[in-house]
């Protein structure tokens, strides 16, 4: 499997009466984009702002990000199985407006929604502080459901990317990066002496506005599969979820997954990357040992050195990474997980709700219950009506002089889980 990413950058957006992509400065029709976004009977109104690096804006309650991406040549398209037929993505070629997102956001859906400051301290805890941002606020109609409230925010924020990238199927790309999985048997031909490293990814399935999908199926109702790492840069994974802003994978962080990446970086040269095998996190105990089962199953099979075990979400999930490690390690595989930590403000209390001798190496995203004092924004984009009750936030959270108290759980991707984030450790 081949894929061409080629990345065009994006230096600027802004509204204007013809959507269209020039020198790096992407111009909306916000009418145009607006009309078809309402084209959905489940929503009463939609608005388009736009948020850009460094400016006093806040932006709550996030829902998902989308990164821009346009298939250029091979088959299916991008988001299959939700705005595309149902073809294998991740070969030939796709353009992605580099720099940019789109992101929604709106009556709050579930409390585990999120915030995004494009300057201060809290910038420093999200990248979407680096990203211009297309930011789309819907309002639902009177009494729909939670459910639907979802989906039709998360296709408006499909819907929307697939409008601007558009604009980019016909231009050259500033940058091309080719990403390359051998199936298994010519890959251990070409690399007989490389360990065989693979990436065994846990999705968000709880429930109760807690899912992903895969080629548009909700992943609670698959069993452990194994894709090629370029699936994921065609949309074949994306959220669907309000688990804690702070490690929630939106769409763009499916799109863009670091642990791919990185594992494509050394693929070839210090191991061999045999692909990916995605795995959910169901809250019932026989669908964890399932689950476990056939991952650990998948990768023996695969014939595995080593593998790479990412986290969404925290408690109960704790639980499936757990099983994951001790059954890959049982097998012989050498395990590494990504996770963050729950550990009080304090950061004295247990990091995870479950352990084992055999999670011996760990990557942490951070503590999520640190606290921090978010200033108040000139501008905010959605509501604060809704601060004082998402996860990380409490009764007082928003002080009358517009300043927010908060653990940094509220902060979209503040302790990301694939590492998608920005802290890291300092030595002494």
């Amino acid at each position: 499997m081949r894929l061409e990413l080629g990345k065009v950058l994006i230096k600027d957006v802004q509204f204007g009466d013809t959507t269209k992509l020039e020198n790096g400065v992407l111009t909306v029709n916000k009418e145009e984009l607006i009309d078809l976004i309402l084209e959905d009977e489940h929503l009463a109104s939609a608005e388009l702002d736009i948020a850009k690096p460094g400016e006093s804006v806040r932006i709550t309650p996030v829902k998902d990000v989308v990164e821009p991406r346009v298939k250029v040549e091979g088959p299916g398209g991008v988001f299959p199985g939700i705005l595309s037929k149902v073809d294998v993505v991740g070969s030939g070629k796709t353009n992605v407006l580099k720099g940019c997102t789109v992101m929604t956001t709106g009556k709050i859906v579930g409390f585990q929604e999120g915030i995004v400051d494009m300057t201060g301290p809290g910038a420093d805890y999200t990248p979407f502080s680096e990203t211009i941002n297309l930011v789309l606020k819907c309002e639902p109609q009177e009494g729909l459901k939670q459910h639907e409230h979802e989906k039709a925010v998360r296709f408006a924020g499909f819907k929307a990317a697939a409008y601007i990238a558009e604009t980019a199927k016909n231009l050259v790309p500033d940058e091309v990066e080719v990403y390359e999985t051998d199936t298994l048997l010519e890959g251990i031909k070409k690399y007989p002496e490389l360990p065989k490293v693979g990436y065994v990814q846990m999705l968000q399935t709880q429930g109760l506005l807690h899912d992903t999908y895969v080629y548009g199926v909700d992943a609670k109702q698959i069993v452990p599969t194994i894709m090629y790492p370029t699936e994921c840069m065609d949309g074949a994974i994306v959220s669907g979820n309000c688990v804690s802003a702070c490690d929630k994978n939106t769409t763009y962080h499916h799109l863009n997954n670091p642990v791919v990446h990185d594992l494509y970086k050394q693929h070839g040269k210090t191991l061999n990357f045999v692909g990916v095998i995605i795995t959910n996190e169901n809250v019932y105990l026989a669908d964890k040992e399932r689950s476990s089962n056939m991952s650990a199953k998948l990768a023996e099979y695969l014939g595995l050195d080593g593998a790479v075990v990412s986290q969404e979400g925290f408690g109960n999930p704790d639980t499936d990474l757990i099983m994951n490690t001790k059954k890959l390690e049982a097998k012989g595989i050498k395990t590494v997980i990504i996770t963050d930590e729950y550990a009080g403000r304090d950061g004295a209390s247990q990091s995870l709700a479950d352990a084992d001798p055999s999670a011996n190496a760990v990557v942490t995203g951070g503590n999520a219950n640190e606290v921090i004092v978010l200033p108040k924004m000139d501008k905010v984009i959605g509501s604060l009506d809704y601060v004082d009750i998402i996860a990380g936030g409490f009764d007082g959270s928003l002080a009358e002089d517009g300043t927010i108290t908060v653990e940094i759980q509220a902060i979209t991707g503040a302790t990301n889980e694939v590492g998608f984030n920005k802290m890291s450790t300092k030595g002494f």
